[in-house]
């Protein structure tokens, strides 16, 4: 028990004398989010020469997006192009790895669609969280992270840093009306 007291005494003396290691640590974070809020994503979304669509209302018994707390959860949303019309087939025999990587980037303007709509701004994203794409595929296709890279890679050009998120891609047998992909989110957002 004595052995115990002192070792956490001897950790709290330490951390109380030594200020610094607090003072840089936190420099460390505060350089980080100062770079990553460098890159405002309206402006990276006018470079790219991207416009902002509409937002699709839900196809059935769901909304778009959920907020709880300072997140919000995005429902799924596939490759619909500007003139309504989606990307469909099968990865792999209907559409080359390269077209489904676009259809993963159509997807991605979709689901700022839905970020711009709910927050009015989308510089008040603070992170990309977590992605989950799907990527309607033939059996034996392996290439799913490349396809969903076409959604990642616009997170990063968007919104820099605060862009790369946790990410899972996989195959499915099928998907909703036949899309090439679908892919929903969790954003984190300034209060």
């Amino acid at each position: 028990m004595k052995s115990i007291i002192f070792l956490l005494l001897s950790v709290a003396c330490i951390l109380s004398c030594n200020p610094t290691v607090e003072k840089e640590t936190t420099s460390v974070v505060e350089v980080k989010d100062e770079l990553s809020m460098d890159i405002d994503p309206e402006a990276a979304l006018a470079k790219l020469g991207i416009e902002i669509p509409p937002v699709s209302p839900p196809a059935a018994n769901y909304v778009n997006v959920v907020r709880t707390g300072n997140l919000l959860f995005l429902a799924g949303k596939g490759p619909k192009k500007a003139d309504g019309e989606y990307i469909k087939g099968k990865v792999g025999a209907d559409l080359t790895q390269e077209e489904g990587m676009e259809a993963a980037r159509i997807t991605a303007i979709n689901q700022l669609a839905v970020l711009k709509a709910e927050l009015g701004d989308l510089r008040k994203v603070k992170r990309i969280v977590k992605v989950l794409g799907m990527v309607n595929a033939v059996e034996g296709f392996e290439n799913q992270p490349e396809v969903i890279n076409g959604f990642s890679n616009l997170m990063v050009e968007v919104f820099g840093e605060r862009g790369k998120h946790a990410r899972a891609a996989v195959g499915m047998s099928s998907l909703p009306r036949n899309i090439a992909v679908e892919v929903e989110m969790i954003v984190e957002v300034h209060p």
